[in-house]
């Protein structure tokens, strides 16, 4: 192998952890690609020490060597690492790849942590990428209390959704600005989260734009489970759902109709969750019409009332009421 004096770091130390694989001195290879590794991981085997190192921004990419094994990690932006062992065994290199990333565990989760997988596309006419996270997120009967009597009957109907209660694939909620719809989705993940997978789309608007994304996120990655749904969550989805969508964005809108009941989505155990800022009536008449919704749910501004309640101060509250993170700003401005 030569190397040039401009060669990357990282790629020096995995041109030479390849090398006794290429050699066919260690032809049985293994790999793990980790999120959310700890700082203090060592991403090495108990008791073994690295040979070479090489740290960037903080990131720490080590080479070892071992009795008939060579390991490899290279740590990534965001917390993620990539690590590869090479043996002159497969359950050699099976053993000590479990090793090393055992190390990179930050613990058990708690009662709150789900796992979320957030999709994005890469390059123009790529492929979808999703990355996966452990989030803490809250339970319904946490944040109940944040939303108008008007709509707490309807989600609470939401949240206990189970697979044998499946019937439309859309779940629809739409209201002002700042009423607390995403924070509602993140509940409803929590509370679906023995029985689906969610996943949160960055960039919807590219998402039913781009068939080659849009396949790669419907037919996901390999799981584990695959007895699971999948929740498909697209935020602020107004120039989606509208009524001149159709006119605006061309095929997209027929892209989403098709997932949610079309032959795109036959077959597919999956459920759309959208969220947007437009009043009901001024939505696309396909998106609402009766069947395609499993639910629709106008989140709207609490009531004076109900506002001044949850508020518990003499604020002074409009007679429009208030949206909850108006609330919020008022009770930290107290």
């Amino acid at each position: 192998m030569f190397f040039g004096g401009n060669a990357p770091m990282e790629g020096v130390l995995n041109s030479l952890a390849m090398e006794p694989f290429i050699t066919g001195a260690q032809p049985h290879s293994r790999a793990a690609e980790i999120t959310e590794v700890s700082p203090e991981a060592t991403l090495l085997p108990p008791g073994v020490d690295a040979d070479l190192t090489y740290e960037l921004d903080g990131r720490r990419s080590h080479l070892a060597f071992g009795p008939d094994w060579t390991l490899v990690a290279l740590r990534r932006r965001a917390g993620a690492a990539t690590v590869c062992v090479s043996a002159t065994s497969g359950d050699l290199a099976d053993e000590v790849l479990a090793a090393a990333v055992r190390t990179a565990r930050t613990g058990t989760p708690g009662e709150s942590a789900v796992p979320v997988g957030f999709w994005h596309v890469q390059g123009c006419g790529g492929a979808g990428v999703r990355a996966p996270r452990t989030m803490d997120l809250p339970p319904w009967q946490e944040i109940r209390g944040n939303y108008p009597r008007s709509a707490v009957a309807a989600l609470d109907t939401l949240m206990t959704v189970r697979p044998q209660d499946v019937t439309g694939r859309l779940v629809l909620l739409h209201g002002p600005a700042g009423t607390g719809k995403t924070t509602a989705v993140r509940a409803l993940a929590h509370e679906w989260r023995d029985w689906c997978q969610v996943d949160n789309v960055l960039d919807p608007e590219v998402l039913f734009a781009d068939p080659g994304y849009l396949t790669s996120v419907v037919l996901g990655e390999e799981r584990a489970d695959k007895r699971k749904w999948r929740l498909l969550i697209l935020e602020d989805c107004d120039e989606l759902v509208g009524a001149d969508a159709k006119r605006d964005s061309g095929q997209a809108l027929s892209r989403l109709l098709n997932l949610t009941d079309g032959l795109l989505g036959q077959g597919l155990d999956i459920l759309v969750c959208l969220t947007t800022n437009e009043n009901v009536a001024r939505l696309h008449p396909a998106v609402v019409r009766p069947g395609r919704c499993l639910a629709e749910i106008e989140i709207p501004r609490l009531p004076k009332d109900e506002a001044v309640t949850w508020l518990g101060t003499g604020a002074e509250i409009s007679a429009e009421g208030a949206t909850l993170a108006e609330l919020y700003r008022l009770r930290t401005a107290v």
